[in-house]
């Protein structure tokens, strides 16, 4: 083992060389790690790459993090020279070592702009030193950093394209089509790199509010992103029940999809449902229909009424899949504070919801909502016109279709009763909450999970049942 300083200065200047070449010897490395071995046992290089994971011996760490380090500190005190080249490698050694060495990644962001580097090659630098240390904030605030690089490249071409209107519309077409497919393949692979960082450690706060980062940023508005991430991160809260953060992310999730639910019937009419992207049309660019003489509804009255109870289907079906996925982990996993906390809050944001949007969504539609302190958990009221073939005293009307031994036959000239006749799911009420949490009581053998159990009714009664 080197000795003097200029063996040490020799055999650190190989191992940062034998990394740089690592990686063009395979693009595709996609973890690090040092490797435990006190001493070294064999003259070779102590860099390993073993198929797509690079390992670096742990008995040369002690030399080459100081050296790039100090050289680093000599180039920023313009006390030592570093050609373009040099610095890549030594920025790129150092940030897989320590990755919280924020004046390397302030060099990076120097280079990038300079056209040394591409976004690309920052994010997979980052991507890799996560690997190794995956709560590491330097690095998750150079992505941000990074990606608004990108938004602004993209925001900067359309703005070019817009100011040069001239020539070839498919040229434009094609130049839009790889914009949008960069910008969701690097929305891809971000998700990809927060789920394993979440992954290799628990509740990390970090890689979750990147994720949130990039969500608001790179999916503004985007409904079908926003229900794909709370679909996909159903089974991976499942596997974690411990992870609040994990759950305060469904949260956000959640908010978003009924934040833009709920803006559109105010502005546009839209068709727009969670299994797919929002088409917007403006109100001013729709056909004029007047009323009908009879008293029927125009169209655009009727098509505003469609909306409203699409809009509101959604937003109940949205409560009461994740009131499920609560009550499902609660009784799989007993003891879980985590779940107990995310069911709080989610009831918490459906009573809010209730109170907000109650007019708004029942007037000029059969749904009216019924508020979370009601006694009946049932639907939501229906009234006489949408109830399934039945009348204000519950007697059948008689152009309504028949029911045959519990066979109900739908109308086949009654287009809107066929589109109406989903059986809307149960939305949670304050009786159900306390049916649940007394069917829990009354299997529980947990201790814990009987405190929490407790401590979410005494919740209920002391803040829900106060405000109503």
């Amino acid at each position: 083992m080197a000795e003097s300083e200029e063996e040490v200065d020799v055999l650190v200047q190989r191992v940062v060389k034998d990394i740089a070449n690592a990686f063009k010897k395979n693009p595709s490395i996609d973890e690090i790690g040092v490797i435990p071995c006190p001493e070294a046992r064999y003259n070779r290089s102590p860099i390993v790459l073993v198929e797509n994971k690079l390992g670096v011996e742990s008995w040369c760490v002690k030399f080459l993090l100081p050296y790039v380090h100090n050289k680093l500190l000599l180039y920023r005190q313009r006390k030592h020279w570093l050609d373009r080249e040099a610095l890549v490698d030594i920025t790129c050694t150092l940030l897989l070592l320590n990755p919280d060495f924020t004046t390397a990644w302030n060099v990076r962001k120097e280079l990038l702009q300079c056209g040394v580097l591409n976004p690309e090659k920052d994010l997979y630098l980052g991507k890799l030193a996560l690997t190794k240390f995956p709560k590491s904030p330097e690095t998750w605030i150079h992505r941000r950093w990074v990606l608004q690089q990108v938004l602004n490249q993209v925001s900067t071409l359309d703005h070019n394209k817009n100011q040069q209107q001239a020539e070839a519309v498919q040229a434009d077409a094609e130049r839009n089509e790889q914009l949008g497919d960069r910008l969701a393949r690097t929305l891809r692979q971000e998700m990809k790199v927060c789920s394993d960082a979440a992954g290799r450690y628990p509740s990390n706060y970090n890689a979750w509010s990147h994720r949130i980062w990039v969500l608001q940023h790179m999916a503004r508005g985007n409904v079908k992103v926003f229900h794909d991430e709370l679909s996909s991160m159903r089974l991976w809260v499942s596997m974690h029940v411990s992870d609040h953060s994990g759950f305060h992310y469904r949260q956000f999730l959640l908010k978003e999809l009924i934040a833009e639910i709920c803006k559109r019937p105010a502005r546009t009419s839209t068709s727009c449902s969670p299994q797919r992207g929002c088409s917007t049309v403006p109100e001013g660019s729709r056909p004029h229909s007047r009323s009908h003489s009879n008293g029927e509804p125009s169209g655009q009255e009727a098509g505003g009424e469609e909306d409203s109870r699409a809009d509101f289907t959604t937003v109940l079906q949205l409560f009461h899949q994740e009131m499920d996925l609560c009550s499902d982990l609660i009784q799989s996993f007993p003891g879980h504070e985590t779940l107990w906390s995310h069911r709080r809050h989610v009831f918490y944001l459906w009573d809010q919801w209730v109170r907000e949007h109650q007019h708004s969504y029942s007037r000029g539609s059969d749904c009216k909502l019924n508020h979370v302190t009601d006694p009946d958990p049932g639907v939501p009221e229906i009234s006489s016109q949408s109830c399934a073939g039945h009348g204000v005293n519950g007697q059948k009307h008689a152009g309504e279709p028949m029911e045959v031994d519990g066979l109900f036959l739908p109308d086949p000239h009654n287009s809107k009763r066929l589109k109406r006749g989903v059986l809307l799911p149960c939305p949670p009420t304050l009786p159900t909450e306390l049916s649940f949490v007394s069917s829990v009581l009354g299997g529980c053998c947990n201790t814990e999970q009987r405190h929490f159990a407790l401590a979410y009714r005494k919740w209920l009664d002391t803040v829900i049942g106060l405000q109503s």
